[in-house]
């Protein structure tokens, strides 16, 4: 699939965007390929492949305000009960799109990384794939693109909560620390806005223990139609929330 083109969607930064308030981390649910492609009389895969474009100009439009952590949920532990074709075109689409994609990525300075469960059902070439856009881009730094493949929450916990267990680590030793420092990634910050495109008001088992205190916004916008001038419309909405974290704002 082609790189969006200037007239599919590449906007301008709106002013009422303020740019030294940009979220540190943006996390989104990529939701609605299915009913795009149903609108159109297509196959639900053809709503995948659609997907692409607004994938790539959403990460272009983080990098063009600064946002340094992105996180992108991409395939869930729930979605290997989806029709097996389906999910065998998932698998493939997932390894062409980073065989299309990753150099890009890694010339616009993007870090590549993978949260989620690398278990059985994940084909061996997929994961060679993976690790191939890890080891390219693990010097990056202008930002960080995680990808939850295989992903869910509490699937998250639990195995952070093995690890705990594991270790041999006592019950009055666990605490919110010591289970942040066995999730996935440690290093990552809580999202500050979490994006669900399609209108659904559903969290669908996203980063269940990292967005205790993020921004949630759900446009009414199809994913294969998401542009970076929805980011920025979610991103002036975000600012002006007030973030209080349980405690009462001055």
């Amino acid at each position: 699939m082609d790189t969006p083109t200037p007239d599919e969607g590449v906007d301008p930064v709106p002013a009422a965007l303020d740019r030294t308030r940009v979220p540190t981390h943006v996390a989104c649910v990529m939701d609605g390929n299915g009913r795009w492609a149903n609108a159109r009389g297509l196959p639900r895969t053809e709503g995948h492949g659609a997907g692409e474009v607004a994938l790539l100009d959403v990460v272009n439009g983080a990098l063009e305000i600064g946002v340094r952590w992105l996180t992108l949920y991409a395939f869930s532990t729930e979605n290997w009960r989806r029709p097996a074709d389906e999910v065998r075109y998932l698998m493939g689409f997932n390894e062409s799109l980073l065989m299309r994609r990753r150099d890009e990525l890694h010339q616009k300075g993007v870090q590549i990384r993978f949260a989620g469960r690398r278990d059985w059902r994940v084909p061996r070439r997929v994961l060679r794939r993976m690790d191939e856009s890890i080891e390219l881009t693990k010097r990056n730094r202008t930002m960080t693109m995680t990808m939850a493949f295989n992903y869910g929450g509490r699937a998250e916990i639990v195995d952070a909560v093995k690890a705990l267990v594991a270790e041999g680590v006592s019950a009055d030793k666990v605490d919110e620390k010591a289970i942040r420092r066995h999730l996935y990634f440690p290093d990552m910050p809580d999202p500050d806005l979490v994006i669900r495109t399609s209108g659904e008001t559903r969290i669908s088992n996203f980063l269940l223990w990292e967005i205790a205190y993020s921004e949630l916004i759900f446009p009414e916008v199809l994913w294969p139609d998401m542009r970076r001038r929805h980011l920025y419309e979610a991103v002036v909405e975000y600012q002006q929330r007030v973030r209080r974290f349980g405690a009462v704002h001055p």
